[in-house]
């Protein structure tokens, strides 16, 4: 009887604790491949998180690690004075993965060691750290620096010391720490790691980093710097890295992918699911945004549509389709804006649902994010009959045929106003482009080609590599 596959999922902030795109790519990418036994690798920023999908039963081990958690010391490395070494080439050429022999650091560093402790007590990783500080953060107080870097590196002495699953392919599904895991785990496992991004984690960290007032000074270029590394190093080691569309491909060559191991995958979606929906217009004009309640889909920039559109349409009202938990204190903004601008009679918050129930009578799906990747929900509005109005991130201006009658820039709400306007007073011209889009992503986007393509990639990387 011919051993199944084991293919071991490298998941960070994701799957199966946070409902997203990326986490309902995941699920569909098991249950797809029930011939493929799948293991989570999940890195987590707390203990205890409450797991909200149901998982599959080809899914045959879990383990999450919490990164922000100190591990308990159980091994001693084998040679301080070389891995220290080893430390500082790899402080030096960070930036240059290529001049790294990471494999140095990983042998020196037993499973179930952590570095910090040693780190700080050793003369060497205690100068090291008072230099940094003094060469890049001289006008800040050395404490800041010092809790910024200690946050930073307890994060990758954690991934650099924990226990990795069994498996015969590491397959991580965004670099940043899942990366740099997936590097380790080829290391250790001797095993072929591969990669693939939805968007491109180093930029989402940076938009984050850039909004966060706490973060000051050096800190700010340090983390930065971490993230953009952290992703250099991913697609250094990997066998094979994969995104989904080829601006994103050109982005990571541009950071130092090499262009042979690259190749674009697009997303899928279940076209059987969503063609049986059923159009049954409903009085007024519907406008709705799919997607979690928080800072980088930009809700509040969807409120502020909300107001500008139904000064000139009394009758439009608004839909925020999708969690809210996830964020509460950006939730708690969002309903207080809705207050403060006073369209609380065209505006709604209806948490998580089936969003087929709202796509067969929405008159426009919008999104307004600051950042994607190439948004299922697109394309499931698409398969589905509604038209689409969106912010210029990701792959949506290839989606939406670079046509400016539907696109607009992050933030500009009224530039999104005058484009649902548009749909509005041009329903016949809407109708045929509808038509269009519904063929087009039943012809390109079909998920089962998708999953089929990656259990052909995880056999083949398996015996190649």
């Amino acid at each position: 009887m011919t051993e199944r596959l084991k293919v071991c999922l490298i998941l960070e902030g994701s799957y199966p604790y946070i409902v997203g795109g990326v986490a309902a790519w995941v699920q569909q990418l098991i249950i797809n491949l029930p011939g493929i036994d799948f293991v989570l690798y999940t890195i987590s920023p707390k203990e205890h998180q409450k797991i909200v999908y149901k998982l599959p039963d080809n899914v045959c081990f879990h383990q999450d690690i919490v990164i922000s958690q100190k591990m308990c010391v159980r091994k001693k490395q084998k040679s301080q004075r070389a891995l220290f070494r080893e430390i500082k080439k790899f402080h030096t050429f960070f930036n240059a993965p290529s001049q790294i022999n990471l494999k140095d650091i990983v042998g020196l560093v037993p499973v179930g060691s952590f570095l910090y402790t040693d780190a700080i007590k050793n003369p060497q990783g205690w100068e090291m750290l008072t230099n940094s500080n003094q060469l890049h953060n001289p006008a800040y107080p050395f404490a800041d620096y010092f809790w910024a870097w200690k946050s930073a590196h307890d994060m990758m002495f954690t991934i650099l010391g924990a226990e990795i699953p069994e498996a015969d392919v590491y397959h991580a599904v965004s670099t940043g720490y899942a990366g740099l895991a997936g590097v380790v785990a080829k290391l250790r496992k001797q095993k072929p790691y591969m990669l693939t991004e939805h968007g491109l984690y180093h930029k989402e960290r940076e938009i984050e980093i850039k909004r966060a007032a706490f973060i000051q000074g050096y800190q700010r270029d340090m983390w930065i710097g971490i993230f953009n590394n952290l992703s250099r190093l991913s697609y250094y080691y990997a066998d094979l890295i994969i995104t989904l569309f080829e601006y994103n491909r050109k982005k990571e060559i541009e950071l130092g992918a090499p262009e042979e191991k690259t190749m674009v995958i697009p997303n899928g979606i279940n076209i059987e699911f969503f063609s049986k929906v059923e159009r049954v217009p409903k009085k007024g004009f519907h406008v709705g945004l799919v997607g979690r309640v928080v800072p980088i889909k930009d809700v509040k920039t969807f409120i502020y549509v909300a107001k500008i559109v139904t000064a000139s349409i009394p009758d439009a009202m608004f839909y925020a389709i999708g969690p809210v938990d996830e964020d509460p204190g950006y939730y708690d903004d969002c309903k207080l804006l809705v207050k403060s601008l006073q369209i609380e009679k065209n505006f709604s918050f209806v948490g998580k649902q089936d969003v087929r129930e709202y796509y067969n009578f929405l008159n426009v799906l919008m999104l307004t994010s600051i950042r994607e990747a190439q948004p299922l929900v697109i394309l499931e509005a698409f398969c589905c009959g509604v038209p689409v109005v969106s912010t210029k991130v990701g792959n949506v201006l290839e989606l939406l045929d670079y046509d400016e009658r539907f696109l607009a820039a992050p933030k500009d709400a009224e530039k999104l106003s005058s484009c649902v306007k548009y749909i509005y007073n041009n329903p016949k011209k809407v109708i045929e482009l509808v038509e269009m889009n519904k063929q087009r992503v039943r012809k390109f986007f079909d998920r089962n080609k998708v999953y089929q393509r990656y259990g052909e990639i995880y056999k083949t990387i398996k015996e190649n590599i």
